[in-house]
């Protein structure tokens, strides 16, 4: 699957005086992709292949099997979806992390805002896409990393402080207690009569609490907010 390759069949070439040995070929970069979607994953399949320096040597589809398989397969970097089945990718990428300290990660999200590649960058990836423009910025991204530079997707605005813990202004650290507890029962897909009963207040007290997380993370409909909560790991809190 990796890109074109000289014949192995090449005789020996024999520097000229003075002149200095040729470097060995480059080993071609190691590339594990993670996304639930088949249709990204062919495209970026085929968009690394042209790349000639590259070799995607797996790919899966939730978070539990790209830490089995980055164990397994020791890949240079791991493309990974940040929104997967069971265990999200931040988690994933936190967990391949301490194994695997030296692994390169470029997290792929469909979100641009600060708070969500601050969560990323926290976990330790080294990189951030849209998945709107991977067929632009994948190449560049991966050969960023890999030379120990960390890239964001154009037109993202800059983090301040990458790599710390988000400030107070980031949406998350502006939901309560409460607040925290009413997501993850809407995320578990419980209805606001049953989260009412369970904390004690009215279903309508339950749909104020929505409505101001929404507000909170800058979401427009209950599929965006699960989506949101997912990214940012909530589902456990």
């Amino acid at each position: 699957m990796g890109g074109n390759r000289p014949p192995d069949d090449v005789g020996e070439v024999q520097p000229a005086q003075g002149d200095t040995p040729a470097s060995p070929p480059t080993k071609a970069l190691q590339i594990l992709l993670v996304d639930d979607h088949d249709i990204i994953l062919v495209g970026i399949l085929s968009l690394l292949e042209r790349a000639g320096d590259m070799k995607v040597i797996g790919f899966v589809g939730t978070g539990e099997a790209a830490v089995l398989a980055a164990s397994r397969l020791c890949p240079d970097v791991i493309v990974m979806d940040l929104v997967l089945p069971n265990l999200s990718g931040i988690e994933a990428t936190r967990r391949i992390l301490a194994e695997r300290p030296q692994t390169h990660i470029i997290a792929l999200s469909a979100c641009r805002t600060s708070e969500h590649v601050q969560r990323a960058l926290c976990a330790g990836a080294r990189g951030y896409l849209i998945k709107t423009s991977v067929g632009l910025y994948l190449v560049p991204a991966i050969k960023a990393v890999v030379s120990g530079s960390q890239y964001i997707s154009p037109g993202i605005v800059p983090v301040e402080g990458l790599g710390g813990m988000p400030g107070p202004r980031s949406s998350l650290g502006r939901l309560s207690a409460r607040e925290r507890e009413v997501l993850r029962l809407l995320v578990a897909g419980l209805s606001s009569a049953v989260i009412g009963r369970q904390l004690l207040v009215s279903p309508k007290s339950i749909d104020t609490y929505r409505h101001r997380i929404m507000v909170k993370l800058g979401v427009a409909n209950r599929a965006a907010l699960i989506r949101v909560a997912i990214e940012y790991d909530l589902t456990a809190v």
